[in-house]
């Protein structure tokens, strides 16, 4: 089954390359395959409300079954933010180290020293959709805390900061196999089988669009 990820983000397709490796599809980003695609708004309240706007949107505009995902950081100090902002925190013309620097300052503003107190997971939902509307959801969370200072220089987004619960490295210092075991992204893409079992059915001999 060939793939296509309704992202701009290479980082992303990357991880989904890796996660679906096992089930043999291929994963091509959208700007690949459909230069002409526009994304819908991402205004829902929830990761999981943002990734059934886009599963739904391009079922619609492809005419084929798609997948598509929300993810972010929540830093509990901060009241659950960035959250569904968390690609736009501080502003959109920031790049991810910007928004890594935009998130210490947050939290030195909000006094928020040691590690108790930068609790912090992350979250990604995965929709599957239909063109006719059908539709469903999986979730995964990967508990944490946001470090001082960056570390590492692999992944993407605010990995350089969030250290994992039990674990010594942040997920910018781990090896792509060692993050995609725990990361939120894995979690949930471990029950993508079942979830395009459940949606797509019988359709699985054909391409999605993602």
């Amino acid at each position: 089954m060939r793939i296509v990820l309704a992202t701009g983000n290479p980082g992303k397709v990357r991880e989904y390359e890796r996660i679906l490796a096992s089930v043999h599809v291929e994963v091509v980003g959208v700007s690949t395959t459909l230069p002409s695609y526009q994304a819908p708004p991402e205004d829902g309240l929830t990761f999981a409300d943002n990734a059934l706007i886009k599963a739904r949107h391009a079922a619609a505009a492809t005419g084929l079954p798609a997948l598509a995902d929300d993810s972010g950081l929540c830093v509990r100090a901060l009241g659950g933010a960035p959250g569904v902002r968390s690609a736009r925190f501080g502003g959109p013309a920031l790049d991810d180290v910007g928004r890594c620097d935009a998130l210490l300052r947050a939290l030195e503003e909000a006094g928020a020293h040691g590690p108790a107190a930068r609790a912090a997971w992350f979250e990604c939902a995965i929709a599957a959709a239909l063109p006719g509307g059908e539709a469903d959801t999986v979730s995964g969370r990967c508990h944490g805390r946001i470090l001082d200072a960056p570390r590492g220089n692999a992944g993407f987004g605010y990995d350089p900061l969030f250290v994992p619960s039990g674990e010594a490295m942040a997920f910018a210092e781990m090896t792509a196999e060692g993050k995609d075991a725990i990361s939120h992204r894995g979690v949930a893409a471990r029950g993508l089988a079942e979830l395009l079992g459940r949606v797509v059915g019988g359709l699985a001999g054909a391409d999605a669009v993602v």
